[in-house]
């Protein structure tokens, strides 16, 4: 059995901070556009789009790249329940990065609105192949909604852990995950 690499390759560390940026682009997106009184709320509804569909693309590239490169151990000292942890929260994540935008982009296609979705407002994207219904396109938007807030979660906790890491434990963890090399 090959020993588990001490860092993150590069290509793992950059799928990983290109798509926490657009994440968390996304999610405040996602908040302002349905505010009244946000102005833009159309161009903020493509961009939502646009990066939802950047975020299916590079999640799928990341869990190929996960599934052919083997991740760096956790320390030998992580319990048990951690490492649960930890493993759970990755793969929701993975679940969440491709089912989230496939979601929206179902909840658009199923709206009678007759609005094309353009990325980068200029490349038309085509609807899925699912009916032209307020049922499905309230569903779809209901699951899209708890996913978010599902996310949320997980990011934070993501988030805690790390700096918990980082400042509690300071045993080096986040530094797998540094853009620099040391």
């Amino acid at each position: 059995m090959s020993q588990a690499p001490a860092r993150y390759t590069r290509v793992a560390v950059l799928f990983h901070w290109a798509l926490a940026a657009l994440l968390i682009g996304t999610f405040i997106g996602g908040e302002l556009m349905v505010r009244e009184w946000v102005p833009n709320r159309f161009t903020l509804y493509q961009w939502h789009k646009t990066f939802g569909i950047l975020i299916l693309v590079l999640s799928a590239g990341r869990l190929l790249w996960r599934l052919s490169h083997k991740p760096p151990a956790l320390p030998g000292d992580t319990p048990a329940w951690q490492r649960a942890a930890s493993h759970g929260t990755h793969w929701a994540f993975y679940v969440l990065m491709i089912s989230m935008p496939l979601l929206g982009w179902a909840m658009v296609s199923a709206s009678s609105l007759p609005v094309p979705t353009e990325l980068f407002g200029v490349i038309p994207l085509p609807d899925l192949p699912v009916a032209e219904s307020e049922a499905a396109e309230q569903r779809f938007k209901d699951w899209h909604h708890t996913g978010a807030k599902i996310f949320f979660a997980l990011f934070l906790l993501h988030v805690g852990a790390a700096l918990w890491h980082h400042f509690g434990k300071r045993d080096g963890l986040l530094s797998r995950m540094s853009l620099r090399r040391r």
